[in-house]
């Protein structure tokens, strides 16, 4: 019974040792290794979009307006006489006698001056003659128009590794090769 045991371990000692296959797995196999594939085709997925974009358009509008034409006022005499006569009044009602003559004619020199210079300061004028002008304005309005824009999202990349045919999408253009990751597929490396 020692000989059948000792035989049957002999036994599996040798078919261990003679298969290393069935010792241990064989993960060599499905080690991860790089290489380059070569790219077939690139194409740029496109996102597209309308945004709404205001401007303002201006433009000359022909107008009709009307323009008066002034005069100035040369005669000052009513405005002076005005001055002389409430100077004159307010003249008289100082003093007594002949200070109020002198009071009187004094305020009515000095009214009749003041009088004179705020109506040739004033500037009196009046409209005499006008008429309608043919003239442009500047007229301004804001105007909505669209745009389009088209932005590219990324790629749809087919690439081609020891006769297979591959696709991915990827962030970025590739170019011309791409580096893959082998081991049990082929993926584009990081």
């Amino acid at each position: 019974m020692k000989n059948v045991a000792f035989i049957s371990m002999a036994l599996a000692a040798g078919v261990a040792l003679s298969t290393p296959a069935l010792a241990r797995p064989d993960y060599g196999r499905y080690d991860t290794r790089y290489d380059w594939a070569t790219v077939v085709d690139v194409d740029p997925i496109v996102e597209r979009s309308r945004r709404p974009v205001s401007r303002e358009v201006c433009y000359d509008q022909p107008v009709e307006r009307y323009e008066p034409g002034y005069t100035a006022q040369r005669n000052h005499t009513g405005a002076t006489v005005l001055g002389a006569v409430i100077g004159g009044a307010l003249g008289n009602q100082v003093g007594k006698g002949d200070g109020r003559k002198a009071a009187t004619i004094a305020g009515a020199v000095i009214g009749g001056a003041v009088g004179n210079n705020t109506s040739r300061r004033r500037g009196d004028y009046y409209e005499t003659s006008g008429g309608y002008v043919s003239d442009y304005e500047t007229r301004c309005r804001e105007e909505t128009g669209w745009r389009r824009d088209a932005d590219v999202v990324g790629y749809q990349v087919t690439y081609r590794y020891r006769g297979d045919t591959y696709h991915t999408t990827m962030d970025h253009h590739p170019g011309n090769r791409l580096r893959v990751r082998v081991d049990r597929g082929v993926t584009p490396a990081e």
